[in-house]
């Protein structure tokens, strides 16, 4: 018997031994397993991160850059010979005031032929320019242009004692362009009015050219002042695009940037100055315009 224990002893020494080495591999798959748990914790929170961050850098909004970025002189947009076909007797053109040349900028002519008691005939030419910067919050430069230049035509068909009122396309004038005239009765005779409104590009040309037969003279016939007016138009159009040079002159890239003298102003403020020194003070004010607001 005790020889038979003592034989039974090393099998049960075996059997632990085996039951413990089977027991391992099971404590390190479960050790596997805690440690890969572990990662994809780590790999999910980096994940987040990575997006995160790529959210706070993702570029601001951007438009597209104006065409043009300059005006030129107001007072040369016009050659010689035009200038004497519509203002005869006129001399240099005066300037109208501006805050920025690049943005804003006018200029008027008066001309005064005078027969005596035959009779008088005048003619005032005035051109104004106006040019918009693209800007994230308002939009791109074009689309500004587009509606201000709807505005400048619906106020010239509104002005206050108009009669007769027409419009009709223009063709052959930069992007977009209408032609409105009326006739307006004041105590010196009747003036013929036309006004014509232009875009091109990111620039609203707005050109008023009227006449009138004084001290009995005759009134000139609206037909030849608008010929004369859409002539005039379309040179001052041409100019625009020749002073920013071949291909437009792209104005500045940033387009985010809002420009120091922004040209959102109320279009009064960019109106045609009305010249001072016409023959009458009932005449001195261009009746093509109503009295201009302050914004």
């Amino acid at each position: 018997m005790q020889r038979r224990a003592q034989r039974d002893q090393p099998a049960k020494r075996l059997n632990r031994v085996l039951v413990c080495a089977a027991a391992v591999p099971v404590m390190l798959v479960a050790a596997g397993c805690s440690s890969d748990s572990g990662s994809g914790d780590s790999t999910d929170k980096a994940g987040k991160a990575a997006a995160s961050a790529s959210a706070s850098a993702s570029p601001s909004p951007t438009v597209q850059a104006a065409a043009y970025g300059k005006l030129p002189e107001p007072c040369k947009v016009f050659s010689k010979k035009t200038l004497k076909d519509l203002v005869p007797e006129g001399k240099s053109g005066k300037e109208g005031t501006s805050d920025d040349i690049s943005t804003r900028a006018s200029c008027s002519w008066n001309s005064l032929d005078n027969n005596g008691v035959k009779g008088s005939q005048f003619r005032w030419l005035n051109v104004s320019m106006l040019r918009f910067e693209s800007d994230v919050t308002r939009g791109p430069a074009d689309k500004l242009a587009q509606q201000y230049f709807e505005k400048q035509v619906q106020e010239a068909q509104a002005v206050e004692g108009a009669k007769s009122v027409k419009t009709e396309p223009v063709t052959g004038t930069g992007d977009q362009a209408t032609a409105v005239r009326y006739d307006l009765k004041k105590k010196e005779g009747t003036f013929k009015q036309q006004t014509i409104v232009a875009r091109v590009e990111n620039v609203v040309v707005t050109l008023d050219y009227n006449g009138a037969g004084l001290a009995g003279d005759k009134t000139p016939s609206g037909e030849d002042l608008l010929k004369d007016a859409k002539k005039a138009a379309k040179e001052a159009v041409a100019a625009v695009s020749d002073a920013n040079g071949t291909g437009g002159g792209k104005a500045s890239a940033d387009p985010s940037k809002t420009p120091s003298k922004s040209p959102s102003k109320s279009p009064s403020g960019s109106a045609s100055k009305e010249a001072s020194d016409e023959p009458s003070k009932d005449a001195s004010t261009s009746p093509s315009k109503k009295p201009a607001s302050k914004s």
